[in-house]
C-alpha cells in the first residue's frame, strides 16, 4: 500500500471499496485497525467477522490462558541448552513485547481508546514451581541466568514450602517437606482479559467510522485486474452474498487464516500448513477457592508435550468477576476454529504443503503419542494433575471447559524440510498489499509489537513518516529496554501508573 488515494471501479459500488479490510474481529485485527486509525485517519477501514461480535474465538477470555506473557513464568522460553547453560533470549524477547504491550494499552488508556484499566488488566503476580531434584535445580539455574537480566532483574526465588506457601498458599498445603520442591516469582505480573481488549478496541473503531460487518464471513479472495484485493463475502444470517476490496488486507482470523491465505494465491503463503490442538481447562468459580490463590503458576511440560501444554494454576480476572483455572488438557481435532470445520485440516492440505506436513508427522511421533494419551484422559486422572499443583484440590469443586482452537505452524526449514514451529508466523507478500498471521501463543499478548512489525514490512513508504507518533503512542518503539535500564525504569514506573499495576 503506497498511497491513500482512492480509485472508483464500476464494477464494485464505491460503498464496498476500503483502503484497508480486516478479516477477524480478534484481538489482532482490532490491534491494526486502532493502530492505523491513529496514524491515518482518514483512510476507509471495514471488518469482517463471520461471528456476531468481536473477540468470540482465540481472543474469549475462557479461549485463551489471559497471561499476559512477560516470559516471566513460562518455562519453555528459557530452555537449557546442550552445554547445560539457560538461555534468556526468547524470554527476553517476550518480555519486550510485553512491554511494548503495555505502553500501547497506557497510551490508549489516557486518550480514551481502552475504559478502565481494571475493565481488562489486573496485577498478578507470576510464578514458575517445580518438584524433584533435577528440575529444581533447572528453576536454580534459570534464577541464577535471569537475574542478570535488566528485565528480570526482580525475579525472586524459593526453595522452602513456608515461602512458598506464603506466595501461593494451595501450592504448600498438603506437601510434606521430605520432596525437594522449588518456585521463582515476578511479583509485577499481570492477568488480562484479551476478550474485553478486543470488544473494546472494535467499539472504539465503530465510533471512528470503521464499518463493522459482524455476521459477514469472507469465504475467498483474489487480486482484481486494478491491483486491488477483492473479497467474496456472505451474510451468514441471511445468505446473500457480494464482493468488497481494498488496497491493503489483513488476514487475522485466527485458525482460518490460512484457508484465506492459500485462497489469495501469494507466493509467500506456500510450504505452510496448520497442525490444529483443541484443549480443555478445569475451572473453579466459588470465591471460597479462588479467594486462595492469587497468582498465575506454570510448571513444566510432560515429556512430548507440547509448549502450549504447559500446566498452569491461574487466578482469572473476566467480567469483574475472580475463577481458578487449571489445564490445559490437551486434544485433537481437525477442525481450525472451534466454530470451524472438521473438514478444514483436509481442505488445507495443498501439493506444496503435502511434504512438510508429512515430515511433520514423521518427526514428531512423541507429539502423536501425547496427543492420544489427552484425548482419552479420564476426568479422574485430569484431577489428579490439578492435585499436583494443588494437593488438597477438591474435584467436585472444578467444572471442565473447552477452550479455543490453536492451529500450530507446519513449515519448510532452511533445509526445504518440514517442521512444526510453536509461535506466531507473520505471512505478507512481498509488494506489502496482504498480510495475515499464523500460529498461536504468545500471540494475544505480544499483538502491538506483530502489528507494528507488519506496518515495517507492509508500509515501508509510510513508516518514518508515522515515526513520531509511534514514538507518542510506544516511547520505546524501536529500542530495546533490556539494553537502556533507565528507559526500562521510566516506562515500567509510568505504565503501571496508568495501567494501576500496584506492585
Amino acid at each position: 500500500m503506497r498511497s491513500s488515494a482512492v480509485t472508483e471501479s464500476a464494477s464494485t459500488p464505491s460503498s464496498q471499496r476500503f483502503d484497508v479490510i480486516l478479516v477477524g474481529g480478534g484481538i489482532m485485527s482490532t490491534t491494526l485497525g486502532a493502530i492505523l486509525k491513529e496514524l491515518q485517519p482518514d483512510w476507509s477501514i471495514a471488518l469482517f467477522e463471520k461471528l456476531d461480535g468481536a473477540g468470540q474465538e482465540s481472543s474469549d477470555p475462557w479461549n485463551n490462558a489471559g497471561t499476559g506473557h512477560t516470559a516471566y513464568c513460562e518455562l519453555n522460553y528459557t530452555p537449557r541448552g546442550a552445554d547445560g547453560a539457560i538461555s534468556t533470549a526468547k524470554a527476553a524477547g517476550i518480555a519486550e513485547q510485553f512491554h511494548v504491550s503495555r505502553q500501547l494499552w497506557s497510551h490508549w488508556t489516557e486518550n480514551g481508546t481502552l475504559g478502565a484499566p481494571r475493565t481488562f488488566i489486573n496485577a498478578l503476580p507470576h510464578i514458575s514451581f517445580v518438584w524433584g531434584e533435577k528440575n529444581t535445580q533447572y528453576l536454580r539455574d534459570r534464577y541464577e541466568a535471569m537475574r542478570k537480566e535488566p528485565l528480570f532483574a526482580h525475579i525472586e526465588h524459593a526453595e522452602d514450602l513456608d515461602t512458598i506457601g506464603s506466595w501461593a498458599p494451595l501450592l504448600a498445603a498438603g506437601r510434606t517437606a521430605d520432596k525437594p520442591v522449588a518456585a521463582s516469582q515476578f511479583r509485577d505480573g499481570t492477568d488480562v482479559d484479551f476478550g474485553s481488549i478486543t470488544r473494546q478496541l472494535a467499539g472504539h473503531l465503530g465510533a471512528e467510522g470503521v464499518e463493522l460487518r459482524y455476521g459477514h464471513e469472507v469465504t475467498g479472495l483474489s487480486r482484481g485486474t486494478d491491483g486491488r484485493w477483492e473479497m467474496k463475502v456472505k451474510n451468514t444470517a441471511g445468505g446473500e452474498k457480494f464482493t468488497a476490496s481494498a488496497r491493503f488486507v489483513f488476514v487475522g482470523a485466527g485458525g482460518g487464516a490460512l484457508g484465506l491465505l492459500q485462497s489469495s494465491g501469494i507466493r509467500e503463503i506456500r510450504g505452510f500448513g496448520g497442525f490444529p490442538v483443541s484443549g480443555q481447562f478445569l475451572r473453579a468459580t466459588e470465591s471460597a477457592i479462588a479467594e486462595q490463590h492469587h497468582a498465575k503458576v506454570y510448571g513444566l511440560a510432560s515429556v512430548g508435550a507440547p509448549p502450549m501444554s504447559v500446566p498452569h494454576l491461574d487466578t482469572r480476572f473476566v467480567e469483574g468477576r475472580r475463577s481458578l483455572m487449571f489445564g490445559p488438557y490437551a486434544g485433537f481435532s481437525t477442525n481450525f476454529l472451534k466454530s470451524g470445520s472438521y473438514l478444514d485440516l483436509p481442505f488445507s492440505v495443498r501439493p506444496h504443503n503435502l511434504l512438510p506436513m508429512l515430515q511433520v508427522g514423521a518427526t514428531n511421533t512423541s507429539l502423536v503419542s501425547y496427543l492420544l494419551k489427552e484425548v482419552t484422559k479420564s476426568q479422574r486422572k485430569k484431577v489428579a494433575a490439578l492435585q499436583e499443583f494443588y494437593p488438597e484440590a477438591d474435584g467436585e469443586q472444578w467444572e471442565l471447559i473447552t477452550a479455543g482452537q490453536r492451529v500450530q505452524v507446519m513449515k519448510k526449514d532452511e533445509r526445504g524440510k518440514g517442521v512444526l514451529q510453536f509461535g506466531t508466523e507473520l505471512i505478507a507478500a512481498a509488494d506489502g498489499s496482504i498480510a495475515g498471521l499464523l500460529g498461536a501463543s504468545p500471540g494475544a499478548s505480544t499483538a502491538p509489537s506483530i502489528m507494528f512489525k507488519l506496518l515495517e514490512r507492509c508500509f515501508p513508504g509510510q513508516i518514518e513518516g508515522w515515526r513520531p507518533q509511534l514514538e507518542t503512542m510506544v516511547p520505546s518503539y524501536g529500542q530495546l529496554l533490556n539494553e537502556n535500564e533507565k528507559l526500562l525504569a521510566e516506562v515500567t514506573e509510568s505504565t503501571a501508573k496508568t495501567l494501576q499495576l500496584d506492585i
